[in-house]
């Protein structure tokens, strides 16, 4: 990655607090992604991860502080006086349409086929007509692995296929930037690896895409850096190699190694060069 494209980052989130009630969530978070960056956001539970993605998809309001997404503010508008105003659901949901995101659950919708549920939002969101939306469709499904599944329903496929539907799903919008929550957290753990699969072609691809996960085998291998949040504030961050074999910060170290003594640091330690 060019250090121009790292100087004009894809998403950008400067000091963003969030809070619930008293609970503080999100503590001055700053962080970024350039073009063709993957970031991965890795923490114990409760770090505020979700949170963060969320508040990138203008899913939560932030308390403080500014998101951008290709430098545009996301769900809100600068006014005359430097103060910002929100955006109607309409404004918010056309700049939306440039953020993908795949959540822990499906949430896929059980009364449609796989097809429907993938051109559902290009159809009624960018207006794309339907003969285009199924044929934009069919290529993503095919992408996924997914291709012979179009007619089925969620409730006829696995988890892990459900959750390529969803990658699909979102495609199916042309976003600049996907964002995916736990996506691996809910299926067992032998349909891991096909959806892992399909993300590591993603960041094969170039696309720029901001990671919750636990999966640190899949952190180490694609990301450009891992950050690490505890307690709503961002611990250390920096290239994988360094923060998962190397780690600078007491904290960081306690917890990759609570998650090798539950045998799910797979690759968070020292592995053979890949060729």
């Amino acid at each position: 990655m060019t250090a121009a494209q790292m100087s004009q980052p894809v998403v950008s989130v400067r000091e963003v607090h969030k809070a619930f009630g008293r609970l503080q969530v999100l503590r001055g978070v700053t962080v970024s992604a350039g073009k063709g960056e993957v970031v991965c956001l890795i923490g114990p539970s409760g770090s505020g991860k979700s949170t963060l993605l969320r508040c990138i998809n203008h899913l939560e309001h932030i308390d403080a502080g500014e998101i951008t997404v290709e430098s545009q503010l996301v769900g809100y508008r600068r006014q005359a006086d430097g103060r910002l105003r929100e955006l109607t659901p309409r404004e918010t949901a056309r700049r939306r349409a440039r953020i993908g995101m795949v959540f822990q659950q499906f949430n896929l919708f059980a009364h449609l086929t796989v097809l429907q549920n993938v051109i559902e939002a290009p159809t009624r969101v960018l207006r794309v007509d339907r003969k285009t939306a199924i044929a934009h469709a069919r290529t993503l499904l095919d992408r996924v692995g997914l291709g012979d599944k179009g007619d089925a329903r969620p409730w006829q496929l696995s988890g892990g296929q459900q959750q390529r539907v969803a990658i699909a799903r979102a495609l199916a919008m042309r976003p600049t930037v996907m964002l995916f929550d736990e996506p691996t957290s809910a299926l067992d753990p032998e349909l891991v690896g096909e959806v892992l699969d399909v993300m590591r072609g993603l960041a094969r691809e170039g696309m720029t895409m901001i990671v919750a996960t636990h999966e640190m085998g899949f952190a180490r291998e694609v990301a450009d850096q891992v950050v690490f949040l505890d307690g709503g504030v961002i611990v250390e961050r920096g290239p994988a190699a360094q923060v998962l074999d190397h780690p600078g910060h007491q904290r960081t170290r306690q917890f990759l190694a609570s998650i090798a003594g539950r045998g799910d640091l797979s690759a968070a330690r020292p592995t053979q060069a890949r060729a």
